[in-house]
């Protein structure tokens, strides 16, 4: 099976680098998403660099995601949101992050096709030309506001020549959905690289500890065998007190 991963905390990196040592898991950054961050060359050099020097296994990076519309019809728009994913991942690399995830973006209410088919055609665009600038990082969309998964998943059909792209499937995301979670997992399987996971009540994307909400995790452990069990899975909450009690949730039902 494949590793879980959580987030750093660089104010705590010892406590972070001890969870991390003693259930084997591998860190996802999450600094270099903010607008603020990638404003600021020096910060990033020297958030890069503590991570690079941590010792901690980076393996991903959440990418910019503020406003990151690449399909806008407004085409200053479309530069500056291409130029922030240039940013996220030139950054990530140097921080030793294998892979950077970025959002879909879709508005749910837009359900034309030409909307639909524009969104698509504008990120196939982008992304190819990512991909093939940086050839030595996984570049990976994720499901945000979508509804259902037939976008993501024609997306991914249509760039599964591209090897360093894929899917990162948001678990949590998918279930605020009315779209059946095993029909997210069939869908989008032969795209996902990149998982990630965290409860909530369907009323809201609150990131809490696995078991503080209403999802139904064996069902995930049924799917994730079935659909993606090569794919990195994130545990994605930010304080250390919440990926301690979903990592011994995940014992509990025998998935880590």
């Amino acid at each position: 099976m494949s590793q879980f991963l959580i987030i750093p905390d660089r104010e705590n990196m010892g406590e972070t680098l001890a969870l991390a040592k003693e259930y084997n898991l591998g860190l996802e950054l999450n600094e270099f998403m903010y607008p603020s961050v990638l404003d600021d060359t020096q910060k990033c050099i020297e958030i890069a660099q503590f991570y690079k020097k941590s010792g901690g296994n980076v393996l991903t990076s959440h990418g910019d995601f503020f406003d990151v519309l690449v399909f806008s019809e407004d085409k200053r728009i479309a530069e500056i949101s291409k130029l922030r994913i240039m940013q996220s991942i030139e950054v990530s690399a140097k921080a030793g992050a294998k892979a950077v995830i970025f959002h879909s973006n879709i508005e749910p209410f837009l359900t034309g096709d030409a909307y639909r088919e524009n969104w698509c055609n504008k990120n196939e665009e982008v992304f190819r030309e990512i991909c093939k600038k940086y050839p030595d990082m996984n570049v990976y969309m994720e499901n945000m506001f979508d509804t259902r998964p037939y976008d993501l998943a024609n997306l991914g059909e249509r760039m599964k020549d591209v090897k360093n792209f894929g899917i990162c499937f948001d678990y949590a995301h998918a279930y605020l959905s009315n779209t059946f979670l095993s029909e997210w997992a069939k869908v989008l399987s032969p795209y996902i690289k990149h998982v990630h996971i965290n409860d909530n009540d369907k009323a809201g994307d609150w990131h809490w500890a696995l078991g503080d909400g209403t999802i139904d995790w064996t069902v995930f452990a049924r799917l994730r065998e079935m659909y993606f069990p090569e794919a990195t899975v994130l545990i994605e909450m930010n304080s250390i007190e919440s990926q301690l009690r979903s990592l011994e949730y995940l014992q509990s039902i025998n998935l880590i």
